[in-house]
């Protein structure tokens, strides 16, 4: 028992020093900070994350140099994640990032910032409390030869071996802080530099050759659908530029109005283009809709909220929040009308509800990027680009299909035309042209005729139709005739003579494109001929013949009617002297057509 309170007592006397060691060393002012992780940068690394080491500090005043944050170090506090991503801030955020070299570098290493749109980016190289590089990038800084040299904000870093840096990056812009930070060899990094240029050229170059296919197809079709479409695509494109730095690096480099504006402005031409092209895809019938209001009065509402931007009348905030707010508003006005076309199984509305669900996930890992939810890789980088280049494909598609219908419904306009057309012209017993479409060919081809080019004119007359008809019927009697039509049409000359039924039992041949005034006579001759065969109607065989009166253009007669009168004469006389005979009208018209 003694001995262990002997060891109990041994144990509180230790606890106590160990307590007052502990409040004295909290109770020294300036000891310094304990060492930060370093990151080290072995040859043959190729490409490492900065955020593993990397730390924060806010600096409320924006007015601290580098030298500050040196005497800081102490101060710098681990981020809440590290992803890359570190949201929306007012004032300017420090990041420190330490460096080990321990063997001398086979190339030199790069600091990069794979995202270029950055007001001010400046990246420090310390060594002992002194800083040995900088560089004083974002687009609000002038721009020079570090600045050209890549789209995004980079620092080529001088390193010796066996050397410990401190590499500081100040961070300062209105949008989101998306802090892609890494340090690689020179030439992983510039084929990183390069895969990335191929893609955005691949998708920036689709999005030039979708906008001047849609232009062209506007200006010579004049469809308004392809204008809005435009507009979508236009604004799309030209957000992604802003966004990965190629407008800065090629299109507006230096313009600081741009790289101010241009993100947004682009969003905001899309979001109006959207609503536009929605109403036009939608409701081109209905253009008086509420619908078609609706979306009208949006795009009209967008584009004042671009006006008052593009004049410094609202903040960027502002206008941030306006596109947030209304950015799915013309998908979810066009939901109704989407979905009951897809239930009628209309592709229109199929891929409608397709782009928007692709739009939708994107834009939901943009905003989760840009809150930091999500970490920064290839993937959520492009997350959006990649959406937005998709619906503009499907939007593409959209439009083929609409432009499909179009031409169908005129395909079914045209159908309809010609069929009321063929109804106004047509016997409908027999199908053969009725007098007025055969008046309308026979004016036709006097038009083209000639001496050498005559026109002949049959006027044919059943001879014994009338006791078939009342012996077996009407029904026997229309077969009899559609029997006599489709004999008439397999004796004349397939490729240029015409049968018509302009009543009763009367049937007209014209005969075109004569050279001799015998080649009517053996046409005539040879359809007296064919009915010399019975007909075989219902297990019955009857008999017809038939009496042709006929003229011959131009020396009959150069008009219509009388054609027609001369050829009823010539077919009049031959059923008094006995029918079944061929005569031609040389003399004067007995009947008016």
């Amino acid at each position: 028992m003694s001995a262990l309170h002997g060891f109990m007592r041994s144990m509180a006397h230790r606890a106590a020093m160990v307590a007052a060691a502990v409040l004295c060393l909290l109770m020294l002012p300036g000891l310094p900070a304990r060492a930060a992780t370093p990151l080290v940068l072995t040859p043959g690394s190729q490409n490492l994350d900065a955020w593993s080491v990397a730390s924060l500090q806010a600096d409320a005043s924006r007015e601290r140099t580098a030298g500050d944050m040196l005497r800081r170090l102490d101060r710098f506090e681990a981020p809440p994640h590290r992803g890359g991503s570190i949201g929306a801030h007012q004032e300017a955020m420090w990041l420190r990032i330490p460096l080990a070299v321990h063997e001398a570098p086979t190339h030199q290493w790069i600091v990069n910032l794979d995202y270029g749109a950055l007001q001010e980016v400046d990246i420090y190289l310390a060594r002992n409390g002194e800083v040995l590089q900088q560089a004083l990038l974002g687009y609000l800084r002038a721009p020079g030869k570090a600045a050209d040299a890549s789209r995004t904000p980079g620092l080529a870093l001088d390193l010796q071996a066996g050397q410990a840096y401190e590499l500081l990056i100040r961070v300062r812009t209105l949008g989101p802080m998306i802090l892609p930070i890494t340090v690689s060899e020179a030439p992983y990094r510039l084929k990183l530099a390069l895969r990335e240029q191929m893609l955005q050229g691949l998708l920036h170059g689709l999005a030039f050759w979708l906008l001047l296919y849609s232009l062209l197809q506007w200006a010579g079709q004049r469809d308004r659908l392809f204008a809005c479409y435009a507009l979508v695509v236009l604004g799309s494109a030209g957000f992604s530029l802003q966004f990965f730095g190629i407008g800065s690096q090629f299109l507006w480099p230096g313009n600081v109005w741009m790289e101010m504006h241009g993100a947004v402005l682009f969003g905001l031409t899309a979001l109006a283009g959207s609503f536009l092209f929605l109403r036009q895809a939608m409701a081109s019938d209905a253009p008086d809709s509420r619908y078609a209001r609706t979306m009208l009065g949006g795009a009209a509402l967008t584009a004042l909220v671009g006006l008052a931007f593009a004049f410094d009348l609202l903040s960027v905030k502002a206008a941030t929040v306006f596109m947030s707010l209304f950015g799915m508003v013309p998908s979810l006005l066009s939901l109704p009308a989407a979905l009951r076309q897809a239930r009628q199984g209309n592709p229109i509305g199929a891929t409608l509800l397709v782009a928007w669900t692709v739009y939708g996930a994107a834009a939901l890992v943009m905003a989760a990027l840009v809150q930091g939810w999500v970490p920064v890789n290839f993937w959520t980088l492009h997350a959006f680009q990649f959406g937005a280049t998709l619906d503009m494909l499907l939007f593409l598609r959209v439009l083929g299909l609409r432009s499909e219908a179009l031409r169908q419904a005129t395909l079914d306009a045209q159908r309809e035309r010609d069929a009321m057309r063929s109804l106004a012209h047509t016997d409908p017993l027999t199908g053969l042209p009725n007098r007025r479409g055969m008046q309308i060919a026979l004016n036709a081809a006097l038009q083209q005729c000639a001496p050498d080019r005559m026109v002949a004119v049959f006027l044919l007359d059943l001879d014994g139709f009338k006791p078939v008809n009342d012996t077996h019927g009407h029904d026997v009697g229309d077969d009899l005739l559609v029997a006599v039509g489709q004999r008439l049409s397999a004796h004349v000359r397939r490729q240029t003579d015409l049968v018509a039924r302009p009543g009763g039992d009367e049937f007209i041949i014209l005969a075109p494109h004569l050279t001799r005034p015998e080649q009517a006579r053996e046409i005539g001759e040879g359809l007296l001929h064919a009915f010399r065969e019975p007909f075989t109607l219902r297990n019955l065989r009857v008999h017809v013949g038939l009496t042709i009166g006929y003229v011959l253009a131009p020396f009959d007669g150069k008009e219509v009617r009388e054609l027609l009168g001369k050829a009823d004469a010539a077919m009049y006389r031959g059923k008094q002297s006995g029918k079944h005979c061929l005569l031609r009208g040389d003399g004067p018209a007995a009947l008016a057509s």
